[in-house]
């Protein structure tokens, strides 16, 4: 067995190392480019949207309740889902803002 492992090591021509760490290397940047760096830029943007929420800002919850923002706090907002309806949620459950999404086509 030895012999066997000696005899493929000695077949493996001598630039091979090198090939193998150039396509790791843009493996690597390949999922930088496509994953890593779209999904950061999301994240500061919902983390802008979040600081930025104010009185009388239109939001979705994680649960998809649409409702107005009545206060804001360090850590929690209190919404007006419908008249004399309000609720406390965490600030991080907050989704999105209907104003930035577009309405769907009907056919």
């Amino acid at each position: 067995m030895f012999t066997m492992l000696q005899a493929a090591a000695a077949q493996q021509p001598q630039g091979a190392g090198w090939s193998f760490w150039l396509m790791i290397g843009g493996m690597i940047l390949i999922m930088w480019l496509f994953m890593w760096r779209p999904e950061s830029k999301r994240r500061k943007q919902m983390q802008e949207f979040l600081a930025n929420l104010k009185k009388g800002d239109k939001v979705i919850t994680a649960g998809g309740i649409h409702a107005v923002v009545k206060a804001v706090k360090e850590t929690t907002l209190l919404i007006e889902v419908d008249s004399n309806v309000t609720l406390r949620i965490e600030k991080n459950m907050v989704v999105a803002d209907p104003s930035t999404q577009q309405p769907e086509e009907k056919k």
